[in-house]
């Protein structure tokens, strides 16, 4: 069965009672505009920040995929350090209509603790990566996620 935007409504307020790290909230005049707040995953660079995403919806969803980007600047391999643009097969080519906003941003929490360097779209991020500079690339990581992602998101508690 098709995901509806009640029931992705729904699965939004439910997410929030859980401990999933990941906020959405819907647009208050817009239904196909929503936002999401993901918080840095555990044991990664991104421990402690908050980053943002903007996801909209389209018009054939569930049968496609929503758009989704950073809308706080991060340093990663998958992620485009200016436009927030996401590099991950089920926003493209992967894509189910099983898939939900929630999950979409489950997805994007795993790819931040398991980064794909081979399909770049942050050279530097993924050339550190490649040629073994663990320490050089979480240094980075960290340091964007001090920078941009410390601040406090408005509509969050």
């Amino acid at each position: 069965m098709l995901p509806s935007y009640e029931q992705e409504f729904k699965e939004a307020q439910k997410a929030k009672a859980d401990d999933t790290g990941i906020t959405l909230i819907p647009s208050e005049t817009n239904l196909f505009a929503w936002r999401a707040v993901l918080r840095g995953p555990k044991d990664t660079p991104f421990e402690g920040g908050n980053f943002e995403l903007i996801i909209n919806v389209p018009e054939q969803y569930p049968l496609q995929p929503p758009s989704v980007r950073y809308r706080t600047r991060i340093f990663h391999p998958n992620i485009h350090f200016k436009t927030g643009e996401i590099c991950l097969d089920i926003l493209k080519n992967a894509w189910s209509p099983a898939w939900t906003l929630h999950s979409v941003c489950q997805a994007v929490l795993a790819l931040m603790s398991a980064p794909a360097p081979d399909s770049p779209l942050n050279c530097d991020a993924g050339n550190l990566l490649r040629f073994g500079d663990i320490r050089g690339y979480n240094s980075m990581a960290r340091m964007y996620t001090l920078d941009f992602a410390q601040a406090k998101i408005a509509g969050m508690p």
